[in-house]
């Protein structure tokens, strides 16, 4: 057993903040880096001790894993939790963490490097008959091959970077006139932004929904899942608002996704908490996407629903302890949500936003987490990812979840910035949302922004209850033939406080 007695967390913000507080329920000493940015962070103030790293550019502090390793040497840290973003899937940086002696809480490198690369994770797990996108499954670089591959598919495809994520390196190909300017223009931003310009094809699922499943593993050769989580409302392909379980998932399908993702973990001898992706088509037919070799942003929605802490089970099984439950011992209980609540204006385009948070009151009760990294009168430095917490509301099922969510987003106050805040109550009133109807073309399908600058009325408000109760009892009528589990609808926000609901 490789104890474990102190952890430096080499992250920031709400991350940074969630893991020290699990640390620190362990009985551990913490270290807290930052950059000086964040100088008066709270993260920085919680720790047991926090360390200046650098500028605040990233590249100059957070990204400098020689200078986080030059730390833990100096206070005798035992390991680094990575969080996520940053170094969380840096090969190379927990390579040199591991023969400085200094524990990772992660996977391994090898894992890393295989599912790190969409197209090694691809031949990693074709031995365990892993559904996967019809397309290439190897790098491709001739236009013409690569033109005569896409039209053998079918248009729409999509040309996608290797080394991809978030989008970038991603281009989509109606036909086969515009595909060779296409194709330059992903392996263009592919070398940009990877620096690595290898590209793929795949065939374009049209109306996905974007299915995760949250695996752990132990250095004991044990693997589990720990179920689903709904992921498909989404901007700029990446999420913004996250639930487990998925509303459209059988008993019977849950588990075939769980079987494949637990087989892709075992593809690379993965160790600790994973995330794989799938896309579901609108036939129930899933594909593998991709691994994330880290814990999840939306980490906590599996935590709701599962009664685990991943971070606390990341950390002893990086101590090399065997998993102390079997996949036959889980099950799910409720219903979870969570909102990221990203410092950015939805009624244009998501454009980012800065400022200084005047007014941040966080909202309180029953089944109401909020996992965040400021406090009223901070300002939102413009060096990070824009998110201001994570907005996690948890009930007996989803209609609860929902209906927390609600008063939850009327009872957070923050002024100063513009905030997603009001985008998440537009999504949670929605009937397609609120029937689970919806995939990850919701924003474009459905989202008009000039609609967050209206309250909703009591004679509408009244007329979406009754809509409400339509679909819920068409749900229920659904589940009852398929053998799912239905889920509740909900009624829209009231209108009360419209001055504080306004200054979102």
């Amino acid at each position: 057993m490789k104890k474990i007695t102190k952890l430096l967390v080499a992250n920031r913000g709400e991350i940074a903040l969630r893991v020290l507080r699990s640390a620190r329920e362990m009985g551990l000493k913490t270290v807290a880096i930052y950059s000086e940015a964040d100088r008066n962070a709270l993260h920085v103030r919680y720790a047991d001790e926090a360390v200046c790293v650098g500028p605040p550019a990233s590249k100059d502090s957070y990204l400098r894993g020689d200078k986080i390793i030059e730390v833990c040497k100096q206070l005798g840290v035992d390991a680094i939790h990575p969080g996520y973003g940053f170094l969380s899937e840096n090969a190379e940086f927990a390579r040199m963490v591991t023969e400085a002696g200094i524990t990772f809480v992660g996977p391994s490198p090898e894992a890393m490097n295989i599912m790190g690369d969409k197209l090694s994770a691809k031949q990693a797990v074709k031995a365990y008959d892993i559904p996967l996108v019809p397309g290439t499954d190897e790098a491709i670089s001739d236009v013409e091959e690569a033109k005569r591959i896409a039209t053998s598919v079918g248009f729409p495809i999509l040309i996608k970077a290797s080394a991809g994520g978030g989008g970038k390196g991603m281009r989509l190909v109606h036909s086969e006139g515009e595909f060779e300017e296409q194709m330059k223009l992903a392996v263009s931003e592919a070398t940009s932004a990877f620096g690595d310009g290898s590209v793929f094809i795949e065939k374009f699922v049209t109306g996905p929904r974007h299915i995760e499943i949250q695996v752990l593993g132990d250095e004991h050769g044990n693997i589990v899942h720990l179920f689903e989580r709904e992921c498909s409302i989404q901007r700029r392909h990446q999420k913004v608002i996250e639930e487990a379980p998925s509303s459209v998932l059988t008993p019977e399908l849950r588990a075939e996704m769980g079987r494949c993702a637990v087989d892709v973990a075992r593809a690379c001898n993965y160790t600790g908490a994973g995330t794989v992706e799938f896309l579901l088509d609108d036939k129930r037919n899933f594909y593998f996407l991709e691994m994330n070799t880290r814990l999840q942003v939306e980490h906590p929605v599996t935590e709701c629903i599962t009664g685990l802490d991943l971070v606390k089970e990341q950390i002893k099984v990086a101590q090399g302890l065997p998993l102390p439950f079997r996949q036959e011992d889980l099950g799910i209980t409720g219903h979870a949500l969570e909102l990221r609540v990203y410092a950015e204006d939805p009624q244009n385009n998501f454009l980012p936003d800065i400022g200084k948070l005047q007014t941040y009151v966080r909202p309180q009760g029953p089944g109401v987490r909020v996992d965040d990294g400021f406090e009223q009168g901070m300002d939102i430095p413009i060096y990070y990812d824009p998110m201001i917490a994570k907005l996690v509301t948890y009930g007996k099922d989803r209609q609860e979840a929902i209906e927390r969510m609600l008063r939850a987003i009327e009872e957070y106050q923050i002024t100063g910035i513009e905030t997603t805040l009001g985008f998440g109550r537009y999504v949670l009133t929605h009937p397609a949302f609120v029937s689970g109807d919806f995939d990850t073309n919701f924003i474009k399908d459905h989202f008009q922004p000039n609609v967050l600058q209206q309250q909703p009325s009591d004679e509408l408000a009244k007329l979406a209850a009754v809509l409400a109760a339509k679909l819920l009892t068409e749900q229920k009528g659904a589940a009852a033939a398929n053998g799912s589990v239905a889920t509740g609808p909900v009624v829209p926000v009231s209108n009360w406080k419209k001055n504080r609901l306004a200054g979102r």
